[in-house]
């Protein structure tokens, strides 16, 4: 009863944020679910077994999908979100079914060439994707109200939450923990491993491509090297190693620490906050290897 009321209370508090924030805190706040839904799906389909770094690389297929759709196929802002989870779970069908027979390091260099691919074909294509340049949008998503765009990002954030939920507590659950513990023991038992390592990257691809679509209608612009920048890798996993992997609450706790700690180092260091935020990435990795959640929560068993 505590942890229903305690989570209806959070979701009742960040509902109303937008009353009381500045619009500073409500950019911080939008930003931070973002890399959050981000780790999120990064988790999910580490929960499998497989270690994927094709994060980025989806992520810019949505951007650069719904600007397209945006721009040269006159849809909605709001439609082109659907526009980009859907073109990223396309490819991701394609790859997944090229390459999700692969395991270990092999699927992990594979998944990490993705994203220098689609930049080159952004560069590329530059009839349809505007090239080297990029393409700017005439306005952002509600007119750039932040408003709306933190409720936007918010409900979309609760939507990844619930996913991952379904994850934790559903026989999909099962399923892809025997997976990840012993796969013949999994092909044993019946499980179609290949039908469901599909089906989770096809999901996440598609959460990486709709974080992407509404990144890139939040600013109005997609260019080849920032859409498909590094970061969109290398920070939800960081944020899901400092909360705890394997679980939702887990990346949601790195998220938000590795979040406002990010932005309260930018104010205090302008020119050296990353090299503070990577030592405190580095003692937790080092020092609490089941991340800040887990270990906690290690305690409390224990207790």
């Amino acid at each position: 009863m505590r942890k229903t009321l305690l989570v209806v209370g959070i979701i009742i508090f960040v509902t109303l944020l937008p009353i009381f924030a500045d619009t500073y805190l409500l950019h911080v706040a939008s930003s931070i679910m973002l890399f959050m839904c981000l780790s999120l799906s990064w988790d999910m389909m580490l929960r499998t077994g497989q270690l994927s770094f094709g994060t980025a690389g989806f992520f810019g297929l949505g951007a650069y999908a719904a600007v397209i759709a945006v721009d040269d196929f006159s849809v909605s802002p709001l439609m082109s979100i659907f526009v980009g989870a859907i073109f990223a779970a396309i490819i991701a069908f394609g790859v997944g079914v090229a390459v999700l027979k692969l395991r270990e390091m092999y699927f992990a260099i594979t998944t990490l060439a993705l994203a220098s691919v689609f930049l080159v074909l952004a560069r590329n294509l530059s009839d349809l994707t505007g090239g080297a340049a990029g393409k700017v949008l005439f306005n952002a998503i509600f007119d750039g109200e932040p408003k709306k765009t933190y409720w936007l990002i918010l409900s979309f954030a609760l939507l990844v939450i619930g996913i991952s939920e379904i994850f934790q507590r559903t026989r999909i659950r099962y399923a892809i923990n025997s997976i990840r513990n012993d796969e013949l023991v999994a092909k044993s038992s019946g499980i179609n491993i290949f039908k469901y390592l599909l089906l989770v990257f096809i999901l996440t691809s598609a959460i990486q491509g709709a974080t992407g679509a509404i990144y890139a209608q939040q600013y109005a612009f997609v260019e080849p090297e920032s859409t498909f920048s590094a970061n969109f890798l290398l920070l939800p996993i960081a944020m899901a190693l400092v909360g705890g992997i394997y679980s939702t609450l887990g990346p949601i706790v790195g998220a938000v620490i590795l979040g406002f700690t990010s932005e309260y180092l930018k104010l205090l260091m302008p020119y050296g906050h990353l090299i503070i935020y990577g030592i405190i990435i580095i003692l937790v990795v080092i020092f609490l290897r089941k991340g800040v959640y887990g270990t906690i929560m290690d305690k409390i068993r224990s207790r």
